[in-house]
């Protein structure tokens, strides 16, 4: 029996996780899908006092309250930035950390750091006209989602609370890198503020060459778009499930 904690991107929620999660646990694992503050069933704790700090708690405390070891960790989108402070501050609880379509940062650098000026200027211009500091969610077109699963994302997907957006996370990349790690890649369609990130996991040099060392990285491509636990489950649990 493997542990699999699940952390989704922004608008979303820990409903997302639930094909997944359906499949995982029939197969006798136990998946804890977390809901992070402010989104989803959480929706009602919005704030603008919501920081990437208080992500990265959210999942650290499910971690410590379940009093879970060897954890597979996958994390959807804007929470590679939350894996990625997972495995520096609670290295010897994960297994193997899984990036879906995620941000994979430097150093010193934020989610919005890889995105386009129009993208960052837009939504911090969202968030400040905002009540509470959050920018709304695209619609879900964008990751490629039809018809019923269209349907599905689009009525659940939240505001996302726009101080984690800017805030720069500082690790250290070699103790990350001694988890191993596996970046999946969804190509069909590819998701534009995920495209600079795509070149960083192939290249020898990135982490000033910890990424490709440590305790191994591999690549995984799905041919489904950005959100693979809604429109491909099966393929990404199978993904998953190789990294126990």
């Amino acid at each position: 029996m493997a542990n699999f904690v699940l952390v989704h991107g922004a608008w979303h929620g820990g409903w997302c996780w639930r094909r997944v999660v359906e499949r995982l646990q029939a197969q006798g694992h136990r998946a804890y899908a977390v809901t992070l503050t402010g989104v989803g069933e959480r929706a009602h704790l919005m704030s603008s006092l919501i920081t990437l700090e208080t992500h990265i708690a959210d999942v650290a405390n499910v971690i410590e309250a379940e009093e879970l070891q060897d954890v597979v960790l996958a994390v959807h989108s804007y929470a590679g930035m939350i894996g990625t402070a997972i495995a520096d501050r609670m290295t010897d609880r994960l297994k193997h950390l899984v990036y879906v379509d995620a941000v994979v940062p430097k150093p010193g650098e934020s989610w919005s750091s890889t995105h386009a000026s129009a993208t960052r200027e837009a939504r911090l211009a969202a968030a400040q006209g905002s009540p509470d500091f959050s920018f709304p969610a695209p619609d879900p077109a964008v990751f490629g989602l039809a018809a019923e699963d269209h349907a599905w994302v689009q009525r659940r997907q939240t505001p996302h609370p726009g101080h984690t957006y800017q805030a720069p996370l500082q690790f250290d990349p070699r103790r990350v890198a001694s988890v191993a790690r596996t970046f999946v890649d969804c190509v069909k369609p590819k998701l534009g503020t995920i495209d600079s990130i795509r070149p960083r996991v192939r290249d020898a040099n990135f982490w000033d060459g910890a990424w490709m060392g440590g305790a191994g990285a591999r690549i995984v491509e799905l041919q489904t778009g950005h959100d693979p636990m809604v429109s491909a489950p099966e393929d990404l649990t199978r993904t998953l499930l190789a990294c126990v």
